[in-house]
């Protein structure tokens, strides 16, 4: 997932002091790890594979214990018909006052779960790939509001809440700042949801900013998506009479 920009105000996770990787319990089997001494037999050998079966890992166990929650990142993208060419990783949002609760549900079906650095997730491991646990996205906190207006789509033969593709485009162009400028990986996304979203809230959602401007004009210039149109501007053809008003001279 695309980490947040430099010099951007941060909120802070809930404090999980005692986080940290998780031990085996006796006679117990960590999901997708294989016993020890044992070679690993359930790693899809296509790296792709692997993480939409960690995808389905995760997402079945949070529905398991009623969590509240949305897929991410590049498999959500996948989900919604983008490509199946998966990044590195899988991604989840959370609400930040559920982070620690998700993290015990995590810890208990036997992944390994630890804090990173960077205090707006949490990390996981499944099937050999990083699962990010994601309560902040572009310097904003995961809401209630967002989650609600995830998709249930199938991930494979789960189905679990996706993050809608408004949200989603959102949380990447978002995030784009002098650090992180990297239009290359959001372009084929962009091409790939842009039936389905509302770029009008996605530009006003993300303001000014001099990168997701910049990035929406690369979009108009490519025909991905139109240019907004201003007040009384005519269209193509179109000419616009006005009134006069009241008591002008004609």
């Amino acid at each position: 997932m695309t980490e947040n920009g430099d010099g951007a105000p941060l909120v802070r996770r809930p404090e999980a002091t005692g986080l940290g990787p998780a031990t085996d319990a006796p006679g117990r089997t960590k999901v997708g790890t294989a016993r020890a001494g044992e070679e690993n037999t359930e790693l899809p050998r296509d790296r792709n594979q692997a993480i939409l079966e960690a995808a389905k890992q995760v997402g079945a166990v949070l529905k398991r214990n009623g969590h509240r929650f949305a897929l991410a990142g590049s498999v959500a993208v996948h989900a919604h018909g983008g490509s199946g060419n998966l990044q590195h990783d899988v991604d989840f949002c959370v609400r930040p006052e559920d982070a620690e609760s998700v993290a015990a549900t995590l810890d208990s079906a036997g992944l390994t779960v630890y804090t990173p650095p960077e205090d707006w997730l949490i990390k996981a491991t499944c099937f050999g790939q990083d699962v990010d646990i994601i309560f902040e996205l572009a310097h904003r906190p995961v809401s209630t509001e967002m989650l609600d207006r995830a998709e249930e789509l199938p991930v494979e033969s789960v189905r679990m809440p996706v993050l809608a593709p408004t949200d989603l485009l959102w949380s990447l162009i978002a995030a784009f700042s002098e650090h992180h400028v990297d239009f290359g990986a959001v372009l084929p996304i962009a091409r790939a949801l842009r039936e389905k979203v509302d770029w009008d809230r996605v530009r006003r959602d993300c303001g000014d900013a001099p990168m997701p401007a910049a990035f929406f004009f690369l979009l108009e210039r490519l025909g991905v998506i139109r240019a907004p149109r201003l007040p009384d501007t005519p269209s193509s053809g179109e000419t616009v009479i006005r009134e006069p008003s009241e008591g002008a001279s004609p």
